[in-house]
This record gives structure tokens, C-alpha cells and sequence, in this order.
């Protein structure tokens, strides 16, 4: 199989162009072309205003194949392509009757849960959380009725947190292995569009994502797993330094040494569990801030000039970085085109903001997060939890900032910048429910914080016009950006430094930040963790019995 990279065609282009364009890169005829995939389809927009080209990235299976990578030896654009199939690593002895759990299941417990059941692991998955049928409901509530359920939320349930965002689907990971092919498999299988698993930002949005994380459950079930909701784990056994099992909060105990601690970024009492069991944990950067919200009309002009609207590009998305004069730096995140922003607490008398679309992207704002790079030995010295208790303080500050209901401060740019309270709306409405109380955001957050994002929209308005303009709203405060502690592993094992048996994965353990990075270390631990029961097996460890 050839690889052909760089093909540019026009935005507007038949669908027979591509082959054509194939055909004539490579100077063969058609019938020498026996078929092609798209790998990878971005587009080009530095020219907006006179031509949009749509970029190819081709996989083909032609004739003669070595005579043509020998011909094009010399260009970097025409390779033999990877293999990018997914081999599993292991297979479950028959008669094993010891079963890994997995603690989450969110998008790394998730694919954890389904590699080890496909290798025939049977996991046990805990979910502390509900399914993803209830859970909506559970947070429709809060943001409807400001009735928030400690257990069933925007963070914890079935999905995870990803499941009520943008369902992202990209990354900057290194993945040499294509674990992400892996990924986007499993949710087309599952019901994802085919789309993602070509185009350059692929997301699924949380309403589709719903039905595909349900029907992967059912998946992990059918091939022998369990999954467990509203099972909240409350300690872990700990032996001579390996895990032996967990203690729910019914006062169950569950035996085995092999336990996969998919957590969430805000599984705040799990963190403080996991300290009193001595299990190695160190405090790590995160960042904060508000979401900035603006008319998507306004974004897909700048973005995409005389294209904007354009069927084939969607609405448009923007990434935004800029180092300010007190040494912080400032930077757009989670940016959901044709999104809203919502209520994101998992804790009461706290006030959290995130960012969700729906797979149309067609509401009428583009939202981000606009945060601020902070460092635990700078800006919360104190131990591994202390970016824990900054976060707490910081959301119940702005619980009362916001009327003490649920309600979110905001204040308009403009008055940001002036430094001035915020009284009324100007055009832009703002999307967060349960609601806004428009004032003054400078007590929402420490002085750096604010300065730094009072010099950086004025400078962004500059790289997006209209930006910093006076109306666009800020809602606070976004905190939960990713996880403020590292549970670390050890690099080659992928289990805890001073817990043997214990593997510490995703966002909530600091190795992974979105979707597709979760998904991708939840195959990666399930890997480590069945080579390790084999192994033990062969050493007649007793891991079986």
C-alpha cells in the first residue's frame, strides 16, 4: 500500500476529481489504481479570501507498487503507508478466574475495559456515576432547575466528562502504535459517523456520543465484562505494597491485584482516598480562567473569509496563545464552535463552566475557555493536593459571585478591560444555564490571573477581528481544565511508583487531556495489565487459583 500526502484539490471539488488527481500525481493509468481510502482531509486557509483548498492524505493499493515507490524515491510525499491495524497483545488462559477492575468509565476506563474484554479478560467496570440515559436527566436538572446530583453530572457517569463536551476527537499525542485508529474504529462500529476517522478535527457531539457509549457498554458485556454503576469506590486493600482489591461505599469488597484507576479530573475524594493509602501522588500544572463567548459569525469571518458558511467547513474553531508581560502565559481552550456553555459542577455550592456542542454545531456562539497556565511550586505550594484545595476555593468564590443558585458570574469584555462592573447585555447573549449575574469578575480569580487575560483579548483581538469586542461575554471561572495531580507510574510497567498492581490512566491521573488521548492510555494500561497477569501467571505468581 502506497501513501500520498500533500494532495491539494478545490473546496468545491466532484467527487471524481480525487481519483483523477491520484492518477496524475503518480503518472498511471486508471486501471493501474485499484482502490484508495482517505486517510486524512484538512483544509488550507491562509488564502480565505481568494481560494480554500481541501488537503489529502491517500492510502491506495495499485499495481506494480515497488516500481512506483522506486520511481518516487526521492519525494517525501509518496511512501509505503504504515500499518496502522490494531493487533491485540494478549489472550486470556482459559479457566482464569481472576478479574481485573476498572475504576471509571469515562473514555479511558472505557476503552480499558474493552481491550481487556476483547482479549478475554472479563473486567469488572465501577462507575460511581450513572448510565447515560439517567445521567442526562440528572444534568438537565441542574442546568434547568439548578438541582445539581453529586454523583450524576456534567463530571461523573457513564461517558465521563467528555460525554457533555464538543466529543472532540483529536490530539497531539505522539502515537506511533495508531492507537487513535483503534479508537475512531470502535466508535464507527459503535455508531460514530465514518467521518471522523478522516477528517482533521473529527468530533461526534453529546447527543450521538450518548448512543455510542451505550452501545459500547453492551459490547464490553457481551464479551463477558461487568459494569457496575452507582459503585462508588471508597478505599483500596493494600498488601506488602500491591493492591488486593476495593471497598465500595455499600461496604462491598472486591478482590484483585490487578486494578485500572481510570479516573476524572474531578474525582476530588478519590485523589484524598488514594493519599491516606500512601499511594504516590504529586501535585501538577493546570490552568484557569472563563469562557469567552462571541457570535460563531463573527469567528467564521475571520477564520474563513469569503467561505465562511460554507457547508463543507462547518463552523469554524480557532486556537489562541499569547505571553503576557508578567511572565503568563494565556491560551484558548476547549474551543466549541457553535456551542454553549454549561454548568460543570460535580460538587454543591460550587460554580464550574465548560464547553459542549452538538454534532450540527449551529447554535449561535462560538465559546472557549481563555485561561492562564498556573504552577503548583509558584501558585499553590503545600503538598499534592493543594491545587485541589485551590480549585475548591476558587469555585465556591464563584458560586457567590453568581448569587449563590447555580448562577454564574460574567461581565462584558469591554467592561473586563475598563475594569468596570458589567450592568446590562449588548448583543451577544450568553448560552450558560441556569443563568448569568453580570458584575465584576476581578474577585473570581487571582490578580495574575485576571491582568494577564486583561492584556491577552485586546492581543487576540488583533490575530481574530472583533475578538476583544466590547459585548462578547466572559462567564466564570473554568478550573477544571485538566487534572490538578499526577498519579504516577512508572514508564515501562504503567503501574504505581510504590502500588504494584495498581495502573493509574487518563485525565483524572494526568495522562491524557480529552477524548482521544484517554481513549488511547486506557488501550495502552489494559495492555500493560494483561501482559502482567500472564506474566505472573507463567511465574506462578497465584494469581490464579
Amino acid at each position: 500500500m502506497i501513501r500520498l500526502t500533500e494532495l491539494a484539490l478545490p473546496l468545491d471539488h466532484p467527487e471524481s476529481a480525487l481519483r483523477a488527481a491520484i492518477l496524475e500525481r503518480l503518472g498511471i493509468i486508471d486501471a493501474d489504481l485499484v482502490d484508495f481510502t482517505v486517510f486524512k482531509r484538512s483544509y488550507d486557509a491562509r488564502k480565505k479570501n481568494t481560494e480554500i483548498k481541501f488537503v489529502y492524505i491517500v492510502d491506495l493499493n495499485a499495481r506494480n507498487e515497488d516500481a512506483i515507490l522506486a520511481r518516487f524515491e526521492k519525494d517525501q510525499h509518496i511512501r509505503q503507508a504504515p500499518d496502522t491495524a490494531y493487533y491485540p497483545v494478549a489472550k486470556a488462559p482459559a479457566g482464569l478466574t481472576e478479574r481485573p477492575i476498572v475504576i471509571g468509565f469515562g473514555p479511558c476506563g472505557l476503552f480499558a475495559a474493552l481491550i481487556l474484554a476483547q482479549m478475554g479478560f472479563r473486567p469488572i467496570v465501577l462507575e460511581r456515576g450513572t448510565d447515560v440515559r439517567r445521567r442526562t436527566k440528572d444534568t438537565w436538572a441542574l442546568w434547568r432547575k439548578k438541582q445539581l446530583s453529586p454523583e450524576s453530572n456534567v463530571q461523573f457517569g457513564e461517558g465521563g466528562a467528555g460525554l457533555f463536551s464538543d466529543g472532540k476527537l483529536y490530539s497531539q499525542i505522539k502515537d506511533p502504535k495508531f492507537y487513535g485508529r483503534k479508537v475512531m474504529h470502535e466508535f464507527i462500529r459503535a455508531g460514530a459517523p465514518d467521518e471522523i476517522l478522516y477528517v482533521s478535527k473529527p468530533h461526534i457531539g453529546t447527543f450521538r456520543l450518548t448512543g455510542v457509549v451505550a452501545t459500547m457498554r453492551e459490547e464490553i458485556i457481551r464479551l463477558g465484562g461487568e459494569i457496575r454503576f452507582e459503585s462508588k469506590v471508597t478505599n483500596l486493600s493494600v498488601r506488602d505494597g500491591r493492591v488486593a482489591g476495593v471497598e465500595l461505599a455499600s461496604g462491598e469488597r472486591l478482590d484483585s491485584r490487578y486494578v485500572i484507576l481510570a479516573l476524572g479530573h474531578s474525582a476530588r475524594d478519590t485523589f484524598r482516598m488514594l493519599q491516606r493509602n500512601d499511594v504516590f501522588i504529586e501535585a501538577k500544572p493546570f490552568a484557569i480562567g472563563f469562557r469567552i463567548e462571541h457570535p460563531q459569525s463573527l469567528i467564521d469571518n475571520a477564520r474563513l473569509g469569503k467561505y465562511a458558511g460554507h457547508p463543507a467547513l462547518g463552523a469554524a474553531d480557532y486556537k489562541l496563545v499569547y505571553h503576557a508581560s508578567n511572565g503568563r502565559a494565556v491560551y484558548s481552550f476547549c474551543m466549541c464552535p457553535g456551542g454553549t456553555v454549561v454548568a460543570a459542577t460535580s460538587e454543591p455550592e460550587r460554580v464550574v463552566t465548560n464547553g459542549m456542542s452538538q454534532y450540527s454545531r449551529n447554535e449561535r456562539n462560538a465559546n472557549a475557555g481563555i485561561v492562564v497556565a498556573i504552577h503548583p511550586e509558584e501558585d499553590f505550594p503545600g503538598g499534592p493536593l493543594a491545587g485541589v484545595e485551590f480549585q475548591e476555593a476558587l469555585e465556591s468564590r464563584a458560586y457567590t459571585l453568581g448569587g449563590s443558585d447555580y448562577c454564574a458570574p460574567a461581565q462584558l469584555v469591554g467592561d473586563f478591560i475598563k475594569r468596570k462592573a458589567s450592568t446590562e447585555l449588548g448583543e451577544v447573549e450568553p448560552s450558560y444555564k441556569p443563568g448569568i449575574k453580570l458584575g465584576d469578575l476581578a474577585p473570581s480569580l487571582p490578580p495574575y490571573a485576571i491582568e494577564a487575560i486583561r492584556e491577552a483579548l485586546p492581543a487576540f483581538g488583533k490575530q481574530i477581528r472583533g475578538f476583544d469586542r466590547k459585548d462578547a461575554i466572559l462567564t466564570g471561572i473554568e478550573t477544571r481544565t485538566s487534572s490538578p495531580v499526577r498519579i504516577t507510574r512508572d514508564r515501562t510497567s504503567l503501574q504505581s511508583l510504590n502500588t504494584r498492581g495498581l495502573y493509574p490512566a487518563g485525565e483524572g491521573a494526568g495522562y491524557a487531556g480529552g477524548i482521544l488521548s484517554a481513549g488511547v492510555d486506557g488501550i495502552k494500561v489494559a495492555e500493560a495489565l494483561a501482559l502482567a497477569m500472564l506474566d505472573d501467571l507463567e511465574n506462578n505468581s497465584g494469581a490464579h487459583k
